[in-house]
């Protein structure tokens, strides 16, 4: 092997080594904010879209917004879990479908109280409906 390249073989495995530290570092961030909203550290938004919808009125059926953990279950539906400030849990299931898709944000640390959560339901997706006496 040459010179030129011996100095090939070299800058390569330099470029190999410091590409991949900066991987790991992005995976440990990765893995310690994931670590933090599972500890419910980090406030939450998550919206779940109907990507089917006609009227971008309707496309999001309903958004979360609170300290919470979510959790992709082996169907690939959703589950939220949080704590509550006397030291319980509540948990809520989002059931996904070819048509149902999500997106979460981390709004990162806040001030607010980490016990409180908000769910905000999409008013023209829920149906009215009107109790029958049967004779």
């Amino acid at each position: 092997m040459n010179k030129f390249g011996k100095l090939a073989v070299v800058i390569t495995l330099v470029l190999i080594v410091l590409l991949g530290g900066c991987w790991r570092q992005a995976n440990r961030v990765s893995r310690n904010l994931s670590l933090e909203a599972d500890n419910f550290n980090v406030a939450r938004k998550l919206t779940v879209v109907n990507a089917r919808a006609e009227d971008g009125n309707e496309a999001v059926l309903f958004q979360m917004m609170g300290n919470f953990s979510i959790n992709v279950d082996g169907d690939g539906d959703l589950n939220v879990v949080g704590e509550n400030d006397d030291g319980t849990y509540y948990k809520h299931f989002v059931h996904l479908s070819r048509d149902i898709t999500y997106v979460i944000e981390d709004m990162g640390t806040t001030g607010t109280n980490k016990y409180r959560y908000q769910i905000n339901f999409n008013p023209r997706m829920i149906v009215p409906a009107e109790p029958v006496v049967i004779d």
